[in-house]
């Protein structure tokens, strides 16, 4: 026992199951020449492996027809699957109320309306509870079995109905889901819209604060500057001839600078 629970902490997933340790090149090939000797259509079940092999060596006691792959045209044909027990249907879909043994008091093609069959099966229910109450209160009879099989039938009946109203529900839960999901895809379109315009507007108020700035900057140009920017284009077109200031006063260095400048 604990050498089980040993090597269940060691290998935290389950072991595969030991028929895969039969899948060996030998055994295939056992398989294949089988195949060839009874014929590709025959059914392996009902033939006996040892005589047909009977040249050859280290035939498994257990039958080849185990290493077959599952035929998936049948699969298709059926519709279902079972493994370890349980079935599977190839296209998923919710069984009716007639298909899980129960009484369907409904129609069962979707296409045509059910709710005339719905609003009956929902009065049969009051009048079937009012009637169970009424035997519930009635005073007791000289025999008990006539009252106590009376409202058991009155608890099947309601219980057939409220199988019929979830056997319905169960029908919708596609449309429901279909619902929701149209809904979800909505809300996510409104999403993106109110996002995207945000962003346009956003993207408008930027501008608009730049145009500002670009304005402000062409009126923050000074006539100093501008006057700096005429000398300085008036020294790529005409050099600026330097005087002979050895001779000259401050006063009319200065001067010259002003005027110059």
């Amino acid at each position: 026992m604990m050498d089980d629970e040993e090597t269940e902490l060691r290998n935290p997933f389950p072991s595969p199951p030991s028929h895969y340790l039969r899948y060996t090149t030998h055994n295939l090939n056992l398989l294949e020449l089988l195949r060839e000797r009874v014929g590709q259509d025959a059914e392996l079940s009902s033939v006996n492996q040892y005589e047909v092999l009977s040249d050859q060596t280290d035939v498994p006691e257990w039958p080849l027809s185990q290493l077959e792959k599952p035929r998936v045209d049948w699969i298709l044909e059926e519709g279902q699957y079972t493994v370890f027990g349980d079935t599977f249907y190839v296209k998923e879909k919710i069984p009716s109320l007639e298909e899980l043994g129960g009484h369907q008091l409904y129609p069962q093609d979707p296409s045509v309306d059910r709710r005339p069959a719905l609003r009956s099966i929902l009065r049969s229910m009051l009048v079937t509870y009012s009637k169970l109450l009424d035997s519930l209160l009635a005073p007791p009879p000289t025999s008990s079995s006539h009252i106590e099989a009376e409202w058991k039938q009155h608890l099947e009946w309601i219980n057939v109905l409220a199988q019929n109203i979830m056997g319905v529900a169960n029908d919708l839960r596609p449309v429901q889901a279909r619902g929701n999901l149209e809904l979800m895809m909505r809300r996510q379109l409104e999403l993106r819209r109110e996002e995207t315009k945000a962003i346009h507007a956003k993207c408008d108020a930027l501008e608009a604060q730049l145009a500002e700035l670009r304005m402000s900057a062409q009126g923050l140009v000074s006539p100093t500057a501008a006057a700096a920017s005429g000398f300085t284009g008036g020294q790529t077109t005409q050099a600026v001839k330097s005087p002979d200031v050895s001779g000259m006063s401050i006063d009319e260095v200065l001067r010259w600078a002003e005027e110059v400048l």
